[in-house]
C-alpha cells in the first residue's frame, strides 16, 4: 500500500511538473489556488490506476459507423490524424505512438515519431509494417477503404471525423477511455472547454464584427458554418458572414464576398501575401482600409488541444484591448 502511495504522489509530481513548464513558457501565471486544485486534480484524477484501465466495454461506434473495439492496452499506436496526434500527447500517450502522417508536428515531440506518410488515402503497407494494435484514422469517405483492410488484417480501427468544437470534445473522451486514462481524457477536454468558455465571457456584449475567412483560391472556397473555425470566430466575439452555410468550406463568388462588406478580413501570413498580389480583393472596403488580419494558424487551423488559445487569439485580433 505505501509503495503505492508514493508512485502515484511521484506519478502526480511528474505531472504537475509537465504542468509548471508548459505554463512557464507560455508566461502564465499560476495561482496558488490553481496550485491545490492542480494537486488534487493530478493525483486524484491523472494518477489513479483505477482511472488508467482501458475501457473497452461500450464505447458505441466510430465516425465511420463501426463497433469500437480497442486493445485490452494500445501500446502502438498510428494516428493518421493530426487532431488525434495533438489530442494524444496531451493524454500522455504520445511514448505510444508508433506512426504519424506528414502534417502531425504539434507538439515537437510528435517529429520524432515515424512518418508514415499522408493521413488521407494512407499507405496501409506502411502502416501495418509499424505493426500496429491500434489506427486512428480521419473518417472520411477516402479512408474507408484503408479502415476495412485494417480491420480485416486484425487491427482495432477506429475513425474520427473532428470538424467541430464537440466534435473534439467527444474524442476527448473517447480517446481517454481507449488508452485506459479516462480521467485524463476528461480533464484536458474540460480544460479546453473552459479557455473557450474565458474568451466568449470576455467578448459578451461587445459589437460583433463581420468578418470572412478565404480558405482557398480557385476555386474561391471560404470558411462556413459547418467548420469549427465558424465557432472559434463567435466564441471570440465576431461573426462569420457566412456562418448559415452548413458546409465546413463552401464555393462562394468574389461579388458575394463584396456585396456582404466583411468587417474584416482574416488569413494567414502566407495566403494575405497571395491575396494582396491579386488585385480583385481591393474591391473589398475591409482590404482598402487596412483590415486584413493575420491569424495564427499554429492554433486557429486545426480542432486540437490549442482551440482555447485559437479563441483567445482572435479576441485579440478582433477586441484589441479586452484581453490585457
Amino acid at each position: 500500500m505505501a509503495t503505492t502511495a508514493v508512485a502515484v504522489l511521484h506519478c502526480g509530481l511528474l505531472t504537475l511538473r509537465e504542468a509548471f513548464l508548459s505554463a512557464r513558457r507560455r508566461r502564465y501565471s499560476v495561482s496558488p489556488t490553481l496550485v491545490a486544485a492542480a494537486i488534487a486534480a493530478t493525483l486524484l484524477a491523472a494518477c489513479d490506476p483505477a482511472s488508467r484501465t482501458p475501457d473497452t466495454a461500450s464505447l458505441g461506434i466510430d465516425d465511420f459507423g463501426d463497433t469500437i473495439r480497442p486493445p485490452a492496452l494500445a501500446t502502438r499506436i498510428v494516428s493518421l490524424n493530426p487532431t488525434t496526434t495533438e489530442i494524444l500527447f496531451a493524454l500522455g500517450a504520445g511514448p505510444r505512438l508508433v506512426g504519424r502522417t506528414h502534417y502531425d508536428k504539434y507538439p515537437d515531440s510528435a517529429r520524432l515519431v515515424p512518418d508514415l506518410g499522408p493521413g488521407i488515402r494512407p499507405n496501409v503497407e506502411a502502416v501495418l509494417a509499424a505493426r500496429p494494435d491500434l489506427v486512428l484514422l480521419y473518417a472520411s469517405s477516402d479512408n474507408r477503404a484503408a479502415a476495412v483492410t485494417l480491420r480485416a488484417a486484425g487491427i482495432a480501427t477506429v475513425g474520427f471525423k473532428v470538424d467541430r468544437i464537440e466534435q473534439f470534445d467527444a474524442a476527448t473522451r473517447l480517446l481517454g477511455r481507449i488508452i485506459g486514462d479516462s480521467a485524463r481524457g476528461a480533464l484536458v477536454a474540460d480544460t479546453v472547454k473552459r479557455t473557450l468558455d474565458s474568451a466568449r465571457a470576455l467578448t459578451a456584449g461587445l459589437p460583433r464584427p463581420t468578418v470572412v475567412l478565404p480558405a482557398w483560391d480557385s476555386p474561391l472556397l471560404v470558411i462556413g458554418g459547418g467548420s469549427f473555425m465558424t465557432q472559434l470566430v463567435e466564441a471570440a466575439g465576431g461573426r462569420n458572414i457566412y456562418d448559415t452555410e452548413a458546409s465546413p468550406s463552401p464555393g462562394v463568388a468574389f461579388e458575394d464576398i463584396v456585396r456582404r462588406d466583411p468587417d474584416y478580413v482574416l488569413v494567414g501570413p502566407e495566403s494575405a501575401a497571395r491575396l494582396r498580389r491579386q488585385g480583385k480583393w481591393r474591391a473589398l472596403r475591409a482590404v482598402r482600409e487596412g483590415r486584413m488580419l493575420i491569424i495564427d494558424t499554429m492554433v486557429t487551423l486545426r480542432p486540437a488541444t490549442r482551440l482555447g488559445e485559437g479563441a483567445l487569439s482572435l479576441v485579440r485580433l478582433l477586441h484589441p484591448g479586452v484581453l490585457k
